[in-house]
């Protein structure tokens, strides 16, 4: 998991150990959870006492998936469950909920209460529109706005009746910045925003819902795409105030790929930071917003 070289904490922190932690006794549900945001939203929200549902998509997921959940329920006392489910299908979303009610439930009563839900599982694509075909589309669309439209759907008789749930929906700047050969991945993503706003009114007495915009973050899909990709978007990176790279502090690999790119992408862990902020009950009063989270890449207006 990439993380700057120094590490600065504030004066503020809570301590380790068996102080108070600001979500002890919440449970998490996070969709790809098993690398690049969603595992390092695992780990912010693991340290604030919160026990997790971690979905991984694929077989080759499950070992990495389940070496997380290990280390963070020996590390903060937490319980973690790794859960197999591919939110691109129509009953993925659905076995998510069953699996996390068979596992969290009160044993007598079964009652469940699914107090966060991160839905961060998402794929890219970047095709001109003559190349844009149905396959890739739907594709597109089954991961990045049906799941987690039938996540919140299966998930809704087990949220909070009280306005203190927690919804954050991964978005990308691509959702407003128009850039090219995004036509189906950017309109994928202002879908989740539309729908940020939408459930932000109709689950007002239960849960906040917010989303946010990351431009390049260290993951996979960055370190996957092309030199080309890199180039066209360096006047974007080269605009970003965060995006200037510290050498000393910034990895050597990441300072080396600025000069193409224009500039660093952001750590996972400074993705999941704006995440795992708007899941504590500081965050009370934001709801229907698409916080910037993107180093300055898009201001908010």
């Amino acid at each position: 998991m990439s993380r700057p070289g120094v590490t600065r904490t504030a004066s503020t922190n809570l301590g380790s150990g068996n102080g108070y932690r600001v979500l002890d006794g919440k449970v998490a549900i996070v969709t790809g959870a098993s690398r690049g945001i969603g595992a390092a939203t695992c780990e912010n929200l693991a340290s604030k006492g919160c026990s997790l549902i971690m979905n991984y998509t694929s077989d080759s997921s499950e070992s990495i998936t389940t070496q997380l959940a290990e280390r963070l329920q020996k590390e903060h006392g937490i319980k973690a469950l790794p859960v197999q489910a591919d939110m691109g299908t129509e009953n993925g979303p659905a076995h998510l909920i069953a699996t996390a009610l068979n596992h969290f439930a009160h044993p007598k009563t079964r009652k469940l209460q699914i107090d966060i839900i991160i839905n961060n599982a998402g794929v890219a694509s970047n095709r001109s529109i003559e190349d844009c075909d149905a396959d890739d589309f739907d594709f597109v669309y089954r991961v990045n706005v049906r799941g987690p439209l039938f996540l919140m759907k299966a998930a809704l008789p087990y949220l909070p009746t009280d306005r203190s749930g927690r919804i954050v929906n991964v978005s990308s700047v691509s959702a407003s910045c128009g850039f090219s050969q995004q036509s189906v991945y950017g309109g994928s993503k202002a879908a989740v925003e539309a729908m940020t706003r939408t459930w932000a009114r109709e689950l007002a007495e239960r849960t906040t819902v917010n989303a946010i915009n990351p431009g390049p973050v260290m993951t996979d899909m960055w370190s996957g795409v092309t030199k080309e990709f890199q180039e066209g978007i360096a006047p974007w990176l080269k605009n970003t105030p965060l995006a200037a790279v510290r050498p000393g502090v910034d990895s050597d690999d990441l300072v080396k790929g600025a000069e193409v790119a224009g500039g660093r992408p952001a750590y996972e862990s400074e993705t999941a930071g704006v995440i795992a902020m708007l899941c504590t009950p500081d965050a009370a009063y934001t709801t229907g917003s698409v916080i910037s989270c993107n180093g300055g890449f898009k201001f908010s207006v």
